[in-house]
């Protein structure tokens, strides 16, 4: 059986638009219908209580649960990627999961080098990956088999 590889960069991000848009979907409709039109046009940075609770609490928790349950999001699930810890390769306990995702606050700030970084490392390492002791790896597939070939 093939050994688990380190997932690239296009793949990671092709996994970021999957979820942007599936997470995206199921909390916009709610934002529209609680806060209507003025939601998209106004400038305000918080809206009110269900704001934070959809546009950041929710998001948090519900990663954090798909990275302990899964071992990834719903579009690392659909590429077959994994996150896991790096020095063992389990998965990653609630503390580094937390801390994977402050580390996605650090990769995002200096004009998201640190999501980038993970194009250039060896271990295909972004700042949050390293700030949370993991590795996002691509599950082998099974390898193809003919009955009449040796």
């Amino acid at each position: 059986m093939n050994e688990p590889q380190y997932a690239g960069f296009w793949l990671r991000f092709g996994a970021t638009i999957i979820d942007s848009v599936i997470f995206g979907l199921i909390l916009m409709v709610p934002l529209a219908l609680i806060y209507g039109e003025s939601y998209w046009i106004d400038e305000t940075m918080v809206h009110g209580v269900w704001d934070v609770l959809l546009s950041y609490v929710v998001p948090f928790i519900a990663t954090l649960w798909f990275w302990r349950r899964f071992l990834g999001t719903p579009g690392k699930m659909l590429l077959r990627l994994r996150v896991v810890d790096a020095r063992t390769g389990e998965p990653l306990p609630l503390g580094q999961c937390v801390l994977r995702y402050i580390g996605y606050f650090v990769s995002a700030l200096p004009l998201c080098l640190g999501f980038l970084w993970v194009a250039f490392d060896s271990r295909k390492q972004g700042w949050h990956d390293k700030i949370g002791g993991s590795v996002v790896i691509v599950e082998p597939r099974e390898p193809v088999r003919f009955e009449g070939r040796g």
